[in-house]
């Protein structure tokens, strides 16, 4: 009897990527990028030549790269795939962005969705939101989710009744800088093993740091002069096979002396300007367990 191959299930930030859902860039979004807080104007075709270069890079470590093709025609942020959805091993859970401009994104992600042979497995609804940069696996059972001003308590328990075989843990959020400039809980914490886990200490909240050494995870932490210019941001590919924003020289050097694998894109245009590094670009729906 034939098998069916699997197209989703991701409840695993580490687990080697087998398919992933990329946003191109859209002519004509870029206008609104004051709007979108980006910090400078992008330029189109350095877009188009960086993300199709990412894809590539994607598309060269083995995994299935899905072109979501919907929406985005005036909304600069679609790029940053991550956002509106998490896939779990039920399928899709439609999240709801605290960015106002956002809002729109998990509806049209839904139809990427379906056309990527990924089902919906719920929906969460405004005024509870949830950004997909807030969330993260430590294992398959374990979901952690900051709380900050992109995600707030009714998005945090919607999830629990979505996720009712997981456990959900919240974390407050530091102010940082406001309400105005994101940081999300993956703004300084990516994992990159079951055991490994690159982090900007100063900003983590204490119960975080204690339950990652309680479940015996290792830092690689991020220097100070590398934490704006996304050193935390880090797309695991593997188990210690990590994709990076280009620079950040010192956060490479500890990784790799970690026995971590890491490798490079260019993302003056797609991650610097609009402060998405690789884990925004992308919304993995497979990786292998």
């Amino acid at each position: 009897m034939e098998v069916t191959p699997r197209t989703f299930g991701c409840q695993s930030m580490t687990g080697r990527l087998e398919r992933v859902l990329v946003k191109p860039p859209v002519a004509g979004a870029w206008a609104a990028w004051r709007a979108y807080g980006w910090r400078s104007e992008p330029d189109p075709a350095g877009l188009e030549e960086e993300h199709e270069a990412f894809r590539a890079l994607l598309t060269g470590t083995g995994a299935e790269v899905v072109l979501g093709q919907t929406g985005g025609a005036s909304n600069p942020d679609a790029l940053y795939a991550y956002d509106p959805a998490l896939v779990a091993d039920a399928g899709a859970i439609l999240l709801m962005p605290g960015k106002e401009g956002r809002r729109r994104e998990p509806e049209e992600m839904g139809v990427d969705f379906m056309e990527a042979r990924v089902p919906l497995a719920g929906q969460i609804r405004y005024p509870a939101t949830v950004e997909g940069g807030d969330t993260v696996w430590l294992d398959e059972r374990t979901l952690l989710v900051g709380r900050g001003y992109r995600t707030n308590d009714a998005g945090i328990l919607a999830l629990q009744e979505l996720l009712p075989d997981v456990e959900v843990v919240a974390f407050d959020l530091p102010h940082y800088h406001g309400a105005g400039e994101v940081l999300h809980l993956m703004s300084f914490l990516s994992p990159l093993d079951a055991d490994l886990a690159v982090v900007y200490l100063p900003l983590m909240p204490v119960r975080l740091v204690e339950m990652l050494r309680d479940r015996g995870l290792e830092f690689v932490e991020v220097p100070d002069e590398e934490f704006e210019t996304m050193g935390p941001n880090v797309l695991a590919l593997a188990p210690r096979v990590a994709l990076a924003l280009e620079g950040n020289a010192e956060t490479r050097r500890r990784m790799e002396a970690a026995g971590v694998d890491v490798r490079v894109y260019k993302g003056d245009e797609i991650s610097r300007k609009g402060d998405g590094g690789p884990t925004c670009l992308t919304r993995p729906l497979l990786r292998a367990s």
